[in-house]
């Protein structure tokens, strides 16, 4: 369940946040995000398509992890290279053109974490950073969906078979993911390649193709934490 409230200096001037990633929060192996996060992202994961399991769309996400509730960036340390704007957001909402917050959110409180407000009731850094966030991911969604429209067109979007194998003599097979079809992409019309650069989309294609060498860079991440357990 929530309780969102539309935040306002005068209600919620004593509320902090718990910002800093955290188990309970970010313990996710895969983030939808938005095309304008791919130069981030691809540096440092692979950036697939997974379909909505109650609308069936496609959405771009990143993949942290390889199981349900795993994620290879969070450590005892804290959370290593870039984090999704979808994770940044914690237990805020848009809500209109106004800004909301889940109240029954176990990171929202009084004593702990990071305040919206100033005593004089002016906003926070960190509140302006999230402002600045929510403002990146509404339109975000809208080119993103655009982005995909486009490559399912096209019909660039294929399955990719992702298998693993552990020292620990466990093994793992991906299923549900998507890639860039490379093959498709080489067979398109000089019209379509040039339409795709011109959109810029050609250059989010290659982040993702690109971005598909840290599998098995994840792969020997997660390797090390299974031969490191107990």
């Amino acid at each position: 369940m929530t309780n969102i409230a539309i935040v306002n200096a005068h209600t919620h001037r004593d509320l902090h946040v718990k910002a800093k990633a955290s188990p309970a929060f970010d313990a996710k192996h895969f983030v939808a995000v938005i095309v304008a996060e791919f130069p981030l992202l691809a540096v440092q994961c692979p950036i697939l398509f997974s379909k909505d399991a109650e609308t069936g769309a496609f959405l771009c996400g990143a993949v942290l992890g390889f199981q349900q509730n795993e994620n290879l960036f969070l450590t005892q340390e804290g959370w290593q290279g870039y984090r999704p704007l979808n994770l940044q957001r914690g237990p805020f909402y848009t809500v209109g053109d106004d800004l909301g917050i889940d109240l029954d959110d176990a990171r929202v409180g009084r004593d702990v974490g990071e305040p919206l407000f100033g005593a004089n009731g002016e906003m926070t850094p960190y509140l302006k950073g999230i402002i600045a966030a929510m403002q990146e991911l509404r339109p975000g969604l809208e080119r993103t969906k655009r982005f995909i429209d486009t490559l399912i067109g096209l019909k660039l979007i294929e399955p990719i078979d992702i298998s693993l194998s552990f020292d620990d003599g466990s093994q793992l097979q991906l299923d549900g993911l998507y890639t860039i079809d490379r093959d498709a992409l080489r067979a398109l019309p000089d019209a379509a390649v040039l339409d795709l650069f011109r959109r810029g989309y050609m250059q989010l294609i290659y982040l993702m193709i690109a971005s598909l060498k840290h599998i098995p860079l994840m792969a020997e991440r997660k390797n090390k934490r299974l031969t490191a357990a107990p």
